[in-house]
């Protein structure tokens, strides 16, 4: 069924564009050629390897009583004895080298599927906060530069979006759109103009005020329920990053300057530094309708 979404597909050759042959460019399904060859012995093996008692971590939330909850932690924890030196996370992987290129799978389908991204910030980096921020302005919102041009005005797209994923030291942006073949070429026309736009004008003070608190508001909604908080909890420790409470993650947000937009824009979302990733049945006539992104990148072909 994954092979027959194309809107799933666009974002693992995005990846492969973005990342290239770094693990990361990989699509996290994998295969079916892999996955068909695994066997019995090979998964066995993998979980020996992975899931250790050092890597593992027990977070909670709620109506827990935390000394409780160390006893059973404990009760459950290997004896010193029959702990292995190997217990504890994978080592870090070389970060990858981004080089601008261009991907497409063809495919017999009604709308062109399209994604246009490159490196970002690790999940570490301070500027996670400001990322987050412009995003909200150029695609993250109902209210958003993107989905206001090409799908209010112009009526070009039904969705149109910006995303990003952060991972250890090293990261991903990217926008989204999907449309028909006849709106293809408009539509990236002014997804370029608005990435060129980002560039020297990131945001007003309305749009940074609105991003902020529309960016306050999510975040606080998103923790009513005690399975986000535990899942907060252990993500942070899991990924050895601080647990900061909601206002301190609030007083971060609120600090985000124009001038920080400004910059992050500049080394993260300039055209001569994107891929571009499509996938619909016709090639040449994608090539052609990406051009706009392309002048003055150099991506490869």
């Amino acid at each position: 069924m994954y092979e027959d979404d194309p809107q799933d597909r666009v974002f693992d050759i995005l990846g492969r564009a973005i990342f290239g042959e770094h693990p990361l460019g990989r699509a996290v399904i994998g295969t079916a050629a892999v996955i068909g060859s695994v066997d019995r012995d090979q998964l066995a093996a993998f979980h020996a390897s992975r899931y250790r008692p050092g890597s593992i971590v027990i977070a909670a939330a709620g109506s827990v009583d935390h000394d409780s909850l160390v006893e059973l932690a404990r009760a459950a924890e290997a004896p010193a004895g029959e702990r292995s030196a190997e217990d504890g996370p994978v080592g870090p992987l070389p970060l990858p080298s981004f080089t601008p290129r261009v991907r497409f799978l063809a495919k017999d389908t009604e709308q062109y599927h399209v994604c246009v991204g490159g490196g970002g910030i690790g999940r570490e980096d301070e500027r996670r906060f400001a990322l987050r921020v412009l995003e909200g302005i150029l695609g993250g919102t109902s209210s958003s530069r993107l989905f206001q041009e090409v799908r209010e005005r112009r009526g070009l797209a039904y969705s149109v979006f910006s995303f990003s994923n952060l991972y250890a030291q090293t990261g991903e942006i990217g926008l989204y759109v999907g449309t028909r073949p006849e709106n293809l070429a408009e539509a990236l026309k002014v997804l370029a103009g608005e990435l060129e736009r980002c560039l020297t004008d990131p945001a007003s003070e309305q749009e940074l005020t609105r991003s902020r608190e529309n960016l306050k508001g999510r975040m606080v909604l998103g923790l009513e329920s005690t399975g986000a908080r535990m899942g907060r909890l252990g993500a942070s420790v899991l990924n050895d990053m601080p647990i900061l409470s909601v206002e301190e993650v609030i007083e971060r947000i609120d600090a985000v300057t124009l001038e920080q937009l400004r910059e992050l824009a500049g080394e993260l979302y300039d055209p001569a530094r994107l891929s571009l990733a499509g996938v619909g049945p016709d090639e040449e006539h994608f090539r052609s309708a990406v051009e706009p992104l392309r002048t003055g990148a150099g991506a490869a072909p």
